[in-house]
């Protein structure tokens, strides 16, 4: 087995709208600045992990005909919003498999105009009654259950439910996390979305999927992000300045639902996410305590609250207490979503695991600019797709 895995190099291209670029182009964007990142170039690499949900597959091999072709193995990865995440996984366990010392892990889409209610926001069906075909429509979708088949009246019911558990939730509540992450949003040029918002505009802003409304909901739009890693004792071999840089994937975590005794076909984001975050803690050897920052799947303002309970960044029930004690802000004493999350920052699916731990690293690295979280030295990284997979990545500062 091979040593420490770290991040040698790290990019992300602006979010938003991108009409004159396809999934190839940015795709390309991104894996040539993190390698120029990195300092290296396409023929230092021995693996390409290539994320894309909503492409058709073989991004990988278009994308060797614009960065470099030389021979490597090459991994298509769809594994639904966490695909990114599950890309970077895959080169890392090349590497501690010893097969390379080098990899690159590549996510992006095309959503721009995709519509919030899905793929183009088009109806399964014409008919007026719900009738469920093939395997996927009979078991695996949230119907039943929660009373919808699509991602925002799912997340908008989590929320109410967790609400339900524990008390203290409400429509004002759930705006003001919304409210905290397009404030932070202003600080980060790559965002979608760089427009503070107040509580106000936030809670008259059209209705999605109560209480979630468009401002408190992942941001449609096109995107890239790529990261090279690296094994320690090839990192070791390189510039002292390229060791500064470097930063330690100090846990990588992947899980899906787990058995459960009510129900096997519906999907369970808070045992999903709990399950990846102790595993991961556990793998780092630190605790919630001992994090800087966070950047957590907010694909919905109601997500991010069931994520600080799941994530363990506060006790069981919880969640409430610690978002109204300004603790996620910023400022505060575990900020979250520095960046603007997924309601600012924007949600191309594949690039959005990669793009968070791309936000962290740079804080760890003292590059993050105005919205510098200052002595950050742990981070995590958080991403969640249903269907279902979690990905939880610790990661820490450079000793060198």
């Amino acid at each position: 087995m091979s040593d420490d895995i770290w991040i040698l190099g790290i990019n992300m291209t602006k979010f938003g709208k991108h009409p004159d670029l396809d999934t190839v182009d940015l795709a390309a964007q991104a894996a040539m600045a993190a390698l120029a990142d990195g300092g290296v170039t396409m023929a230092d690499m021995g693996v390409l992990a290539a994320g894309n949900l909503i492409g058709g597959g073989g991004l990988g091999q278009q994308l060797q005909k614009q960065i470099g072709q030389t021979g490597i193995p090459v991994y298509n990865v769809s594994n639904a919003c966490a695909t990114g995440a599950t890309a970077l996984r895959t080169a890392i366990m090349a590497i501690k498999a010893g097969e390379c010392d080098m990899g690159l892990a590549v996510g992006v889409e095309k959503l721009a105009g995709a519509g919030l209610l899905g793929a183009g926001g088009t109806a399964k069906s014409d008919k007026n009654v719900y009738e469920p075909s093939g395997r996927y429509g009979a078991v695996t979708n949230t119907d039943g259950r929660i009373g919808t088949n699509n991602m925002p009246g799912t997340f908008a019911q989590i929320g109410m439910e967790y609400g339900h558990k524990y008390g203290g939730t409400s429509f004002e509540l759930f705006a003001k996390i919304s409210e905290k992450n397009h404030s932070h949003s202003t600080l980060n040029p790559l965002a979608a979305y760089t427009k503070k918002m107040s509580l106000e505009q936030i809670m008259g802003d059209m209705m999605i999927a109560y209480p979630n409304t468009r401002p408190m909901c992942s941001a449609n739009c096109d995107g890239g992000a790529a990261a090279v890693v690296i094994s320690g004792a090839k990192l070791k071999t390189l510039s002292l300045e390229q060791q500064r840089r470097a930063v330690k994937v100090s846990a990588s975590v992947l899980t899906s639902d787990p058995w459960s005794e009510s129900c096997q076909v519906l999907p369970d984001v808070n045992t999903l996410t709990r399950m990846a975050s102790t595993q991961a803690y556990e793998q780092a050897g630190v605790g919630p305590a001992d994090l800087d920052l966070v950047e957590l799947h907010d694909c919905f303002a109601t997500a991010e609250l069931v994520h600080y309970d799941n994530l363990q960044l506060c006790e069981q029930g919880g969640a409430v207490d610690f978002f109204n004690s300004g603790a996620p802000w910023r400022d505060g004493t575990m900020p979250v979503n520095v960046s603007g999350g997924l309601q600012s920052k924007g949600h191309p699916i594949a690039a959005t695991g990669i793009a968070n731990i791309w936000e962290v690293c740079h804080h760890l690295r003292g590059e993050a600019g105005d919205r510098q979280i200052q002595g950050a030295r742990v981070g995590l990284a958080h991403v969640i797709g249903l269907g279902s997979a979690c990905g939880v990545h610790i990661l820490e500062k450079s000793a060198a």
